[in-house]
């Protein structure tokens, strides 16, 4: 039977479900890791790396038992501007950048388990459904345009005509770089600039092509930077580069159609790579798969770590943890919803924290629970912790195994898979709710698509989320104030039990009936009704028995209003009055610096009593005369 909290069971309860599930999802995994890590920046066997170790240990420690994990394109997206920034950052070096990078992934995984330690996991699940759907069509948006220019077979790095157009700046970034050494060895003399001009003859051409690249590069990075080459890549497609990729793209949604039992995504990769490599097409490799067991990293980090250089990108961290946790989260929800189960939010988290950080220590990108890989899984009979480990083991084995020929898989192969899971991850079901979802909601989710595709994905999501909520206030404040009511004593009682209440203190008693938190957001709501009160009244009844919460800025609202009624000579009387709000308003004095407690009931039948006995008749109505 399943646990009720995080749905696990026995390891080796579903041995044979276990081992086809593990098997299938693996199999799945292998091209989306291998495409991944090609656009991460770091390679395909980072993508590799990340899968396997994060697979393996995110499924033995974590909270949701058929979960699959490794690279996401959301992680990748992220992880792709982060690699480019440090490597940016280090003169266009890898080699230097590369300590940094994985230090950055390793701190994102601490952080994750910092966050499941403080039980931050139930709270992630509330974030609002605009912003997931927004962020994740932004998300397929950046793979798509970005893989436009592999699509064409065009590197702009590659191309002379934008290697000539930059040298100019990637002199003066040399010159710049001459000047900061100088500077810090003590040689830089303004008066004496022979040691500068020495280097700067000493410069090899190669320098100035290989900085001209990278400022090129960097130029055609992201989504701007894509659409901006776009136009010259149309000028110089490489039509083998553009074939291969095209029928990788056929062969997958093609596939499908005929049968689901094998991986679409396998075949295509398997069935264009041989085509390609044994009929001599002239397409760019993936590169070089380092073969045996992956290295550790641990002493190049440890000797290069500097604090000063690590600080800049500690935000960057915890963004990526966010994310991390954002998207294995909503796939353990999925995994729920189909294996009936409940997983550990705050167990999950810790376990995709210990999978990121040693995948980060064997220079793998980091990664989360991935929802096609984890239905695959299930549908194949995984239930088990078993099936994530059985998975990444089989990643393992092929990359100790196939690591020299996964090698010779064409890039434009791996740009087509990419072109397909950007299509895939994109929220269509929110897209054909725009026209009939809130207008507010319906903002919120164009915000953090914009956002997320043209200025960074982590302050999309946090925008989003802050939108969201005040709009969520907003309409809270809306709806108290819809819902709260002032109306005369007669009409008040018109449900009461107690008959003998006379009607003749209708103009001298009014009751105001607060429905809902009283909040920040419902304050001026609350203030617009204390104004309805007529110049007639001496007395005026709270109703607070709809009201579960107050906060600072209701009881500022509050204890304004009566204050405005005290100067005026009229009384206020509260009923009904609930536990929190009744504690703030003894907390700061409300009750009975302007309230005594002898004029606070607990329900307005108690209340009827004490408005006879002490409300006097000023306005008698013609009736009682």
């Amino acid at each position: 039977m399943a646990n009720s909290k995080d749905g696990k069971t026995g390891l080796f309860s579903n041995l044979k479900g276990d081992l086809f599930g593990g098997l299938t999802a693996g199999i799945v995994a292998l091209p989306l890791a291998l495409a991944f890590g090609v656009q991460s920046g770091l390679g395909a066997a980072a993508g590799l790396f990340g899968a396997i170790f994060i697979g393996f240990f995110a499924s033995l420690f974590g909270g949701t038992s058929s979960q699959i994990s490794g690279p996401t394109a959301p992680m990748t997206a992220v992880s792709m501007l982060i690699i480019a920034g440090i490597v940016q950052a280090n003169d266009g070096h890898m080699e230097t950048a590369l300590p940094i990078i994985l230090l950055v992934f390793l701190l994102a995984g601490i952080f994750q388990i910092i966050f499941g330690v403080i039980k931050l996991g139930g709270l992630i699940e509330y974030i609002p459904y605009p912003v997931v759907s927004g962020f994740m069509t932004g998300i397929g948006v950046i793979i798509l345009v970005t893989q436009l220019l592999p699509l064409f077979g065009y590197v702009p790095a590659d191309d002379q005509a934008n290697i000539d157009k930059f040298k100019p700046q990637a002199e003066e970034v040399l010159l710049d770089k001459i000047l900061k050494d100088e500077a810090d060895e003590g040689l830089l003399v303004l008066e004496d600039f022979r040691e500068t001009v020495k280097r700067a003859e000493n410069t090899e051409p190669s320098e100035i092509l290989l900085e001209a690249k990278t400022l090129v590069s960097k130029d055609a990075s992201g989504v701007i930077g894509a659409l901006r080459y776009l136009p010259e890549a149309l000028k110089n497609i490489n039509w083998w580069e553009f074939m291969v990729a095209m029928l990788t793209i056929v062969i997958i949604f093609g596939f499908k159609r005929i049968t689901k039992a094998v991986p679409s995504t396998l075949v295509a990769l398997l069935t264009v790579s041989l085509v390609a490599i044994f009929a001599g097409w002239e397409v760019e490799p993936i590169g070089t798969i380092p073969s045996g067991f992956p290295k550790l990293y641990v002493t190049s980090m440890i000797s290069g770590f500097s604090f000063s250089a690590l600080q800049p990108y500690i935000f960057t961290a915890i963004s990526l943890a966010l994310l991390g946790a954002i998207d294995s989260l909503l796939t353990s929800i999925v995994a729920d919803n189909m294996t009936k189960t409940k997983h550990n939010s705050d167990k999950e988290l810790i376990g995709q924290g210990i999978g990121n950080s040693i995948a980060a220590v064997f220079g793998g990108i980091p990664g989360a629970g991935a929802t096609i890989r984890t239905v695959v899984n299930i549908d194949s009979g995984g239930k088990t912790k078993l099936s994530g480990m059985i998975a990444a083991s089989l990643l393992l084995v092929i990359l100790l195994i196939l690591g020299p020929y996964a090698s010779q898989i064409p890039l434009a192969v791996l740009a087509g898979i990419l072109i397909t899971v950007g299509i895939g991850v994109m929220d269509y079901k929110g897209l054909r709710a725009l026209r009939s979802m809130p207008r507010t909601d319906a903002l919120v989710l164009i915000t953090v698509l914009l956002l997320t595709v043209f200025w960074d994905l982590i302050f999309a999501v946090a925008i989003g989320l802050v939108l969201s909520s005040l709009m969520f206030m907003k309409k809270m404040g809306d709806l108290t104030g819809k819902e709260s009511t002032v109306s005369p004593l007669d009409e008040s009682l018109m449900n009461s039990s107690r008959d003998d209440i006379p009607v003749n203190l209708r103009e001298e008693v009014f009751v105001k009936d607060v429905n809902g938190p009283l909040f920040f957001g419902a304050t001026s709501e609350y203030q617009k009704l204390a104004s309805q009160i007529p110049n007639t009244a001496s007395t005026v009844v709270i109703k607070m028995d709809r009201v579960p919460y107050m906060d600072k800025s209701g009881f500022l609202a509050m204890e304004d209003v009566i204050l405005s009624f005290t100067q005026k000579g009229i009384a206020t009387v509260i009923t009904g009055l609930q536990e929190q709000p009744a504690y703030l308003l003894e907390t700061f004095g409300l009750i009975p610096d302007l309230i005594p407690k002898s004029q606070v009931f607990e329900n307005f039948a108690d209340c009827s009593q004490w408005l006879i006995e002490n409300v006097e008749d000023k306005y008698p109505s013609k009736e009682n005369n």
